[in-house]
């Protein structure tokens, strides 16, 4: 495998309680993973207090954000790979169905009603302010160049075609 910088860094197994001084020997993986793991339990918590879970958030984002009311097929088609199983997005649409928040039209499209639109929207509030809490003491630079060097290492792994960057 060649390097794609000229220097290297040891790899130390993953430590909870590594020091700053440590931190650039941390695996990114375990670090991505406990964040991953920690910002959903929080967001799932907090949205359990208002019987809501967060793959129902998605479904009244999707059938909410395009520019055409969207079909069950498709809405499954497109949170399939977010969802922790291959039915939950179905089965999601069923909740929300029998929930009345969403509608099936003549055409077999799915949207909102006036009550999932307001859920909807509370759920926005919350999800807002879930963001704020995780965001605390991170100001929006610090947060862009995370976001930046995680896209990057995404990149490396993937690899795009570039000469040089695995493939």
């Amino acid at each position: 495998m060649e390097l794609l910088t000229g220097s290297t860094t040891d790899q130390a197994p993953a430590n909870p309680a590594a020091t700053d001084d440590m931190l650039a020997t941390q695996p990114v993986g375990y670090w991505c993973g406990l964040a991953q793991t920690a910002v959903t339990r929080h967001l799932r918590d907090a949205m359990a207090k208002v019987d809501v879970t967060q793959p129902q958030y998605w479904v009244l984002n999707r059938v909410n954000g395009g520019p055409a009311a969207p079909s069950r097929e498709e809405v499954v088609a497109q949170l399939t790979h977010l969802a922790d199983g291959p039915h939950e997005i179905a089965r999601v649409v069923d909740q929300l169905l029998h929930r009345e928040w969403l509608r099936i039209d003549d055409g077999q499209r799915l949207h909102l009603t006036d009550a999932g639109e307001a859920a909807r929207v509370r759920l926005r509030e919350l999800a807002t302010e879930v963001r704020a809490v995780v965001h605390q003491g991170i100001s929006d630079e610090e947060y862009v160049a995370a976001l930046k060097v995680l896209r990057r290492m995404v990149a490396n792994v993937e690899g795009d075609g570039t000469p040089g960057r695995p493939s």
